[in-house]
């Protein structure tokens, strides 16, 4: 839970966005963005206990690398060794890169 808190907060600073423009772009009150960050939402920490039972993590995920996240995910966490271009998955450094990359467009999968 804590690094999920500290994840949110430190994302929200480097946006460089106040915890009332984060309520407000987020559609909560600030109390609610005060109370997250420090820890004190019994809801958030449910839905830890929860994750931890069933052997999970509860990870951040920047929005533009999901797909590639899912696929991941999907293909049992195995990367193929094939060359780009040839219907394999982008790798490690390919993803990094790609989130990297400010202001670069986001790019679709072959």
């Amino acid at each position: 839970m804590n690094s999920i808190i500290q994840e949110l907060e430190s994302s929200r600073k480097a946006a460089q966005l106040t915890q009332a423009e984060l309520a407000q772009r987020s559609g909560v009150n600030r109390m609610t963005v005060g109370r997250i960050e420090a820890g004190l939402d019994p809801r958030l920490s449910t839905v830890q206990e929860l994750a931890r039972a069933m052997g999970m993590d509860i990870m951040l995920v920047p929005s533009n690398l999901r797909a590639e996240v899912e696929d991941f995910v999907m293909s049992g966490g195995k990367l193929v060794a094939q060359p780009p271009g040839a219907g394999a998955p982008r790798s490690v450094v390919d993803l990094i890169e790609l989130a990297e990359a400010p202001g670069q467009p986001r790019q679709k999968r072959p």
